[in-house]
Parts: C-alpha cells; sequence; structure tokens
C-alpha cells in the first residue's frame, strides 16, 4: 500500500520539509475539501506504561562519543550555558566572570555589535538599538506580540508575511528575532569553547514547555545561525527536574514552578532511579518578570503623567530608565519591605528638568500585581488535574526562575501545595545544569539516564467546519503513535488538503497551524466512500511524522507540505551565512584591540625600565632597543595588526639581548669565571648564621640559599631559551628540580636585602628579566 509522509516538528528537534518553511497559501479548487468525520474503527496506539515502553521499544540515547556537547538555558532575561565536567554538571563562567549572561544584543552608532553585560550597560544611552526579552517575539506573528511590543523600547515591526521584525537604526537594518537570539547562542558557545579550552559546536538547548512548535524551530533556527548544531530542544521544567534528581535515587513525584522573565510553566514528574517521566505540563507564554516589571513602569509612569502631565511612556530613554529601576525595585523587594525609586533627570521642560522620587512598598507592589499572582494558578491546578494527582501526592516544589524570588510568589504557592518549596537548587542556574545532563547523554558522557518527555499542546486536523479533531491529546508520554480514518467531504473529491495544527481549543482559526499538504489522486466516489488513514508518529526525539493513505487505491501519492517555522530555509541560509561573515569580522576587530593595547603597554613598560637601568645599559644596545622601540610606536599609528605584532616581537628579541649584556658586565652577579666561588673573607665556609659579616661590615648571604636562588633563576631563563648563565657557583645541579618562580623570588629577595654578596670587597647588583608571553609584556626588575 502506497504512503506519503510529511515530518512536522512537534517537540525536541527539527522539522525536515523540503519546501519552504513559510505556510504557503491554498489552491481555491474545486475539489478541495476538509475532512468530514471519523470513520468507524479508527485505530489508535494504545498507551503504555512509560517505563516499559522504553524498555521494549528500544529507544535510546543517540550517542555522540568523543565530543564536548553543553547545555545552555537561553533565557528571557539572562543565559547561562553548563557541560558535564568531572561526572557532574557545571556552569561555565563567560569572559566576565560571571555565571549567567544577560541575553541583551545592541549594536553602536560605530556598528559595532555588543552580547551580554556590556550590551545591557549602554542601553539606557542607547534604547533604541539595544534588543532585550526577544524570546517573547521568536517564532511568533506581529499578531500575537501587539502587548509585548509596547514593552520595550526598541521599535518592532512587521513585514510582509507578518512575522516579527527588530528594527536597528543605527545600522539601518531589521533583524528577525532569531538573529538576535543567535547572537547571544554565539557568546555563549565562544565563551564555552574558551573555558572549556575545547571547541563547542554542539548544544542542547531549553525551551518553555508551552512553546509551540513555531517558537521550538526557531530557536532551532538560531542554533544554526549562530553555527551550532542542536541535538535536542527540551523542556525547561523538564531539565530542572534533571539537575534536581541526577543521582537521586529515591522515587518522588515532583512539582516543577518555573517562571522566568517572559514565560511561565509548571510540570509534574516522577522522579527516581535514573528514570525521569513527565507526566503533565502546562503554563502562559505570556507571563513572566518582565509583566511583574511592567506595573511598576505603568505605576510610575502613571503617577508622572498625573503629576507633570508629560507622558514618559512616549519617551524611549525614560522608558528604558524605567525598565531598568522597575527590575533592581522588584529584586530589592525581594529581601526588603520598601524600596527608594530615585529618577533624576527623567525629563525636561521649558520650566527645568523634572525628577522622580518616591517609595515603593512591598505590599503595594503586590497589590499592583495581584491579577498576576491570579494568573499563576491556572497552569498549576491544571498540571495537576491532567496528571490524575491532588497536592498531597507531591513530595518537592521545585521553584525555578529568578522571578520566584518574589515573596508573594514563594507565599502564593506554599498556599496551593501546602509545603515549603525546595531551595536547594538556585534557580538562576538549575535549567542549564539538567541541559548539561542531557548533553551528557547525548554525548556519551552519562549512562543510566531515562528522559520520557510528553507534547505539551494536543495535535490534530483541521476538519470540515473549520474544527479541529485531536489525534494526540497534550501530555502524552513519548514515543507514541495514533491514527485515525477520515473520509471526502463531496461526491467525486479527488484531492484532501491535510492541515496539521496544534492548541487545546475547539476551532482552527483559536490553534496554531503546524503545516499542511495535499494528498491527490484518490479516485471519484460518492462522498464518505474513500478512506484515508491519517497517522501521527512521534519518536523519542519529538519528531512529528504525518503519513496519509489512501487505503483504496495502494498508489503513490505526491505530496507538497510547508513548515511551521517563521523563516523559510532560504533566509536562514542568508542568514547563516552573515553570521559566519560578521564572527570573522569581529574575531578581527577584537584581535586589532587586543594587539595595539598590548603594544601600547610594551612601549610603556620597555620606555619605564630604561629609564630607570640609565647608564647601566650599554649604548650601543640600549640604541637597538630604542630603534625598536619607534619601530612600535610607527606601527601602533599606523594602525596595522600584523605590524604591530611584528614589531613586538623584534623589540622582544632585542630585550633579550639587553638582559644578556647586562649579565655579561664586569661585576654583574655570575659574571666572572669564580664570582661567587666561596664565602666572603672573615666567614665559616660552612656558616649560615646571619651574624657572618663582610670585609666592609656588610651581611653576607648564606651561600647555600643564593646557589639554590641562582640555580632556579637559570631554569626559568632556559625556559623559552635554552642558553647557560654563569652563576655565582658552579655547584648547583642539587638545586634544578626546584620551583623556578620560588628561586626567582629568592634571588630578588636576598639580592635586595644585601649590600654585600659572596664576592669580596666587589659590590654586586642584580637585574632579573621575565618575560610574560600572555600579555606580551616586558617587566624588569632590579636591585642593586
Amino acid at each position: 500500500m502506497a504512503t506519503s509522509a510529511a515530518q512536522i516538528h512537534a517537540l525536541g528537534s527539527a522539522p525536515v520539509f523540503p519546501s519552504s518553511k513559510l505556510p504557503s497559501a491554498r489552491v481555491a479548487a474545486s475539489n478541495s475539501l476538509f475532512f468530514g468525520v471519523r470513520r468507524p474503527g479508527s485505530t489508535s496506539g494504545a498507551r503504555l506504561s512509560a517505563r516499559r515502553r522504553s524498555q521494549r521499544s528500544g529507544y535510546g540515547p543517540l550517542r555522540v562519543v568523543c565530543e564536548k556537547v553543553v547545555g545552555i538555558d537561553l533565557g528571557t532575561t539572562n543565559s547561562a550555558v553548563a557541560a558535564m565536567e568531572g561526572g557532574k554538571p557545571t556552569i561555565v563562567t563567560n569572559a566576565e566572570g560571571q555565571r549567567t549572561t544577560p541575553s541583551v544584543v545592541a549594536y553602536t552608532k560605530n556598528g559595532d555589535r555588543l552580547v551580554g553585560q556590556i550590551a545591557k550597560r549602554q542601553a539606557v544611552v542607547n534604547p533604541e538599538n539595544t534588543f532585550f526579552s526577544v524570546k517573547r517575539f521568536i517564532g511568533r506573528k506581529m499578531s500575537e506580540v501587539d502587548e509585548e511590543s509596547k514593552q520595550v523600547s526598541y521599535r518592532v515591526l512587521r513585514d510582509e508575511n507578518g512575522n516579527v521584525k527588530l528594527d536597528c537604526p543605527a545600522i539601518g537594518k531589521q533583524f528577525a528575532a532569531e538573529e538576535i537570539s543567535a547572537q547571544v547562542l554565539r557568546k555563549l558557545v565562544d565563551d564555552a569553547s574558551k573555558f572549556l579550552n575545547d571547541k563547542v559546536t554542539k548544544a542542547v538547548v531549553t525551551v518553555p514547555a508551552y512553546f509551540n512548535d513555531s517558537q521550538r524551530t526557531a530557536t532551532k533556527d538560531a542554533g544554526r545561525i549562530a553555527g551550532l548544531e542542536v541535538l535536542r530542544i527540551i523542556n525547561e521544567p523538564t531539565a530542572a527536574s534533571l539537575a534536581y534528581g541526577f543521582e537521586k535515587k529515591s522515587n518522588e513525584t515532583i512539582l516543577v514552578f518555573d517562571l522566568g522573565g517572559g514565560t511561565f510553566d509548571v510540570s509534574v514528574l516522577e522522579v527516581g532511579d535514573g528514570v525521569f517521566e513527565v507526566l503533565s505540563t502546562s503554563g502562559d507564554t505570556h507571563l513572566g518578570g518582565d509583566d511583574f516589571d511592567k506595573r511598576i513602569v505603568d505605576w510610575l509612569a502613571a503617577a508622572f503623567k498625573r503629576d507633570e502631565g508629560i507622558d514618559l511612556l512616549k519617551d524611549k530613554q525614560a522608558l528604558q530608565r524605567l525598565t531598568e529601576t522597575a527590575e533592581k525595585a522588584k529584586m530589592e523587594l525581594s529581601s526588603l519591605t520598601q524600596t527608594n525609586i530615585s529618577l533624576p533627570f527623567i525629563t525636561a521642560t521649558a520650566d527645568g528638568p523634572k525628577h522622580i522620587e518616591t517609595t515603593l512598598t512591598r505590599a503595594k507592589f503586590e497589590e499592583l500585581c495581584s491579577d498576576l499572582l491570579d494568573r499563576l494558578k491556572t497552569p498549576v491546578d491544571n498540571s495537576l488535574k491532567d496528571a490524575k494527582l491532588s497536592f498531597k501526592d507531591i513530595d518537592e516544589v521545585i521553584l525555578v526562575g529568578g522571578s520566584t524570588r518574589i515573596p508573594a510568589v514563594q507565599e502564593l504557592v506554599k498556599k496551593m501545595t501546602g509545603k515549603e518549596p525546595n531551595v536547594t537548587v538556585n534557580p538562576d542556574e538549575v535549567v542549564a545544569l539538567g541541559a548539561a545532563v542531557q548533553a551528557g547523554v547525548l554525548a556519551g558522557d552519562v549512562s543510566d539516564i531515562v528522559l520520557l518527555d510528553v507534547t505539551p499542546l494536543s495535535l490534530g486536523l483541521e476538519t470540515l467546519g473549520g474544527v479541529m479533531t485531536k489525534i494526540i491529546p497534550r501530555n502524552t508520554t513519548l514515543p507514541t503513535s495514533k491514527s485515525e480514518v477520515f473520509s471526502t467531504a463531496a461526491d467525486g473529491q479527488t484531492s484532501v488538503e491535510i492541515n496539521v495544527l496544534q492548541g487545546e481549543r475547539e476551532f482552527v482559526r483559536d490553534n496554531k497551524s503546524l503545516g499542511s499538504f495535499r494528498l491527490d489522486g484518490i479516485p471519484p466516489a460518492p462522498r464518505g466512500v474513500p478512506q484515508i488513514e491519517v497517522k501521527f508518529d512521534i519518536d523519542a526525539n519529538g519528531i512529528l511524522s504525518v503519513t496519509a493513505v489512501d487505503k483504496g487505491t495502494g498508489k503513490k501519492q505526491d505530496i507538497t507540505i510547508t513548515g511551521a517555522s517563521t523563516l523559510p530555509t532560504d533566509e536562514v541560509e542568508r542568514m547563516v551565512k552573515e553570521a559566519e561573515k560578521f564572527a570573522k569580522e569581529d574575531k578581527e576587530k577584537r584581535d586589532a584591540i587586543d594587539t595595539k593595547n598590548q603594544s601600547e603597554s610594551v612601549i610603556y613598560q620597555t620606555e619605564k625600565q630604561l629609564k630607570e637601568l640609565g647608564d647601566k645599559v650599554p649604548a650601543a644596545v640600549k640604541e637597538k632597543v630604542e630603534g625598536k622601540l619607534k619601530d612600535l610606536k610607527d606601527a601602533v599609528a599606523g594602525g596595522s595588526t600584523q605590524g604591530m605584532k611584528d614589531a613586538m616581537a623584534a623589540l622582544n628579541q632585542e630585550v633579550m639581548q639587553l638582559g644578556q649584556s647586562l649579565y655579561n658586565q664586569p661585576g654583574a652577579a655570575g659574571a666572572g669565571p669564580g664570582a661567587g666561588a666561596g664565602p666572603a673573607p672573615g666567614a665559616d665556609a660552612g656558616s649560615s648564621g646571619p651574624a657572618s659579616k663582610g670585609p666592609e661590615n656588610g651581611d653576607v648571604l648564606n651561600t647555600t640559599q643564593h646557589k639554590k636562588a641562582d640555580a632556579n633563576y637559570q631554569a626559568l631563563q632556559n625556559v623559552d631559551k635554552p642558553r647557560e648563565l654563569t652563576t655565582p657557583n658552579a655547584s648547583t645541579k642539587d638545586h634544578q628540580t626546584a620551583d623556578t618562580s620560588e628561586g626567582l623570588d629568592a634571588r630578588l629577595d636576598c639580592c635586595s636585602s644585601a649590600s654585600m654578596c659572596s664576592a669580596p670587597k666587589q659590590k654586586n647588583w642584580f637585574i632579573s628579566l621575565a618575560f610574560t608571553r600572555l600579555h606580551l609584556g616586558v617587566a624588569f626588575s632590579t636591585a642593586l
């Protein structure tokens, strides 16, 4: 029997579509139809126990051996990355040394791109070119984000297809939300590569459990644009449970309450003995910490308008200042009962500058957010209802997301569940840590972990009358397979259009269309006679295969399928190439800046030491060093990165010669063949006491200590240049294995503290030359 299949992404990996991912306009033809009614005798896959099915069907993790795979929590406000280190998930610190990175991207007037904390810091002075909370727009149409677009300081536009575009006037370009998210991902991956000392190209990325197919696909597209292979998309509450239950043996039923910056999820799971089974999930993708901030912003703006008659929400810079102040006030009210809000020079009129000075109490804040707190209750109730559990069946409540630090939220959870929330996990990091565990499973670093997730939303088809007929209900454990038999709705019908939907509403218009395809070549027959079997099959990776079979013909059918992503394939490819180009340009810019800074540091240090050494430097050597110094200054002025590197290398060689010439001068420590060959006159050869005196009543160093320091200094010099240096005593072989840095410190200490050293009637001075390759700097230590 001939079959025709279409791949549609429901949960997890990206869709595989042969054609453009944008939904195409339907062909208005007389033989086009919506499905009619279910045929009797429709089959459906029996729901098995999650553990039994996993064991019997042999579904196991895809193992990629010997490759570093990281876990990434791509958040609305902040993002984090983690990896398996030493058998445990570990947070990877970024280039600034922080454990989380703000999900903020900005462009300066010069066209420079800033990502992370540095972008967030300049947001007030560059509000129209600073992009934050972009996760709220990813994978959505403009019609879905009207309210969210009013909360940001940058312009959110609609393109010709109704998709969201973010305007960047600084460079005259409009970005898709996926592109901005890709730039955050690129920084996370670059920082992880440096931290792990290994190039990272693969990752597990988390998304809110209630993300629909388009949002999941868009997140995967963002990873692709960033040059990252996203092996798996997993739900944030599920990831949190992996981190919480990692290495736990006892069986527990947990409720994960995840209130992030822009989304809210609740999941109920059974955790224990390496099995993580999601029983149900619910949520609200339009509710998060940003909405709590917005209540403070609106309160401040309304009070200012009432007092001054000025609407601050129309001023982009003022709106950005209000947003940052609101976030700060919310955070302070988590530990204080009231906070002072001070915004000097928030705006100005002909009468002069205007300021905001007020106090916000925790009680007032909770009053402003009372309806938001009420909205948190419904997903909790729904998740327990779908799991067929009550609150008394919950063993632990795990709080995830920075907004769960709000006391009113914690009190709400405690009141609803009757349990104190578990505070052993860091709400900002637990999702990334869980993603790292799943990454370890895929990479083969972690074994004995079975993750059984669910589809968050129901899947079905459009049938006659614009009704959605559900095939796979929400919270169905994956993998699963179900089928239904449909028929035609008109006499003589020769083709049908199959529209795959995702959502919980009864009518097509209220649900999300994942894609559609046509099944042609149906023999003309009266309505209701043809039998068309439609099978939904979701594998362990969360990929949905939709198969349509004309049971009466057995002929191979032609199918045209469109996907759910808001970005067409060619547009994603263009963005990938553009991101690669910008990544190369950014690397070159960074290299140029670092090289210039290093060059200027070398110039300063070299001039400083030449001045301090004065006439101790032979004239010929000094002339050569100054010549190379001038070449380096000219290279810095010329701006050539490679020229500066070459000039630094040449200067470094001359400085090496300078150090050698200082050692070879008569009277220098170790210069003569017999210098320091024995103890000073008047001192016992074996004496090591401090009472030993030289011929000029100067203290004489302990000979053994001096020999050890000299040997260690020689070892330090020979690391970079295998050249023998004359030492005060030839008998140093017993000390060659000593730590070189300690030896150098000892040599500096002993030579700087003694006025006489080893050689009789000769005042010694010692010059140490240390080269730090990391900074390409030159440091001289001088002791007389």
